[in-house]
């Protein structure tokens, strides 16, 4: 793993996404702010298609599944767009507080297509209606349950793991709970962008005094309450925070961020630290990458994307 100290410098953001930055903040500083809202009022907009993000587009080669899950019934959303060498579990993001499978037909369409894998995506629940650990306790029933049955059902046992943001944290503590609960470390591989890996703040977190660029201190504060749902909760707690955890055996890795992202410590301390286990590492950092900067129409985003297609499909092929 090598860091090149030109990708922090200003110079290294080209004009595209400079000038996608931009925009990005004139759009968001007109809407109003995450915090001064409910959960449900934003899930119920967004799900309605009435928020900045747009109208939802699913896939048609989805279909969902139900199994059982540590708190009743478990949805998982199945993704097969064509050849499949092995399975990318997919865990998304949304601040432990939003999002839904169905809601990353479009991510996971396009992996399911470039990396040549069966994508299945976990409906785990969601804060604040569920806090801390329901949602790691579901992705970790879903993992259980892939590594017992997708050989059988998918054709294949090469299976890798990765999410975005909030869903790289459930990422990474699944990967530590089936370590650890199953004694399973076949992984293939893992896809972590830009992750949550320390949710009561890294420096980048708690230095952070952008506005507009998607994730704002008031929101973080905001995401964070709900997850935590009024629980004392150490900061050392694994689970709650990967960066904490014992990471040997653990899969290769590939690390995503931008540098105009409050999580960049984040996922700079997490892919040192699992370099340091001994673990094989890989990192991309992206200049003047804002948080969820994969999911726009930019050329970093294009090259990301790209990147993290090629790194699952080598995983499920070699």
């Amino acid at each position: 793993m090598h860091i090149d100290p030109h990708v922090f410098s200003d110079e290294a953001v080209s004009e595209e996404t400079r000038a996608f930055n931009k925009e990005l903040r004139e759009l968001l500083m007109a809407q109003p702010d995450t915090s001064e809202f409910t959960p449900e009022e934003i899930r119920r907009e967004r799900r309605e298609g009435r928020s900045w993000l747009g109208p939802i587009i699913h896939s048609e080669h989805a279909e969902t599944i139900t199994i059982d899950g540590p708190g009743g019934d478990l949805d998982l959303r199945i993704i097969n767009a064509g050849t499949s060498n092995g399975v990318y579990l997919h865990i998304h993001g949304g601040g432990w507080v939003l999002g839904a499978a169905d809601l990353s037909d479009v991510g996971n369409e396009a992996m399911s297509t470039e990396a040549g894998v069966t994508v299945v995506s976990v409906d785990y629940r969601l804060a604040p209606e569920h806090p801390y650990p329901a949602g790691v306790n579901d992705c970790a029933a879903a993992a259980a349950w892939l590594i017992e049955n997708g050989e059988a059902m998918f054709g294949s046992d090469r299976f890798t793991i990765g999410g975005e943001s909030a869903g790289a944290n459930l990422a990474a503590s699944t990967l530590l709970r089936t370590r650890d609960d199953l004694g399973y470390t076949d992984w293939a591989a893992a896809n972590l962008a830009y992750g949550s890996f320390l949710p009561h703040g890294t420096p980048s977190v708690r230095q952070w005094t952008e506005v507009g660029l998607i994730l704002e201190p008031d929101t973080m504060t905001w995401f964070g309450e709900h997850y935590v749902g009024g629980q004392k909760i150490a900061m050392d707690d694994p689970t709650f925070s990967p960066l904490y955890g014992e990471l040997h055996d653990m899969p290769p890795a590939l690390f995503s961020v931008g540098t105009w992202d409050p999580l960049l410590d984040d996922t700079l301390f997490m892919a040192t630290r699992w370099l340091a286990a001994r673990n094989d590492t890989e990192l991309e950092i992206y200049p003047g990458g804002v948080h969820a900067f994969d999911a726009f129409p930019t050329p970093i985003a294009a090259q990301a994307r790209e990147r993290m297609h090629t790194y699952i499909a080598q995983a499920v092929q070699s």
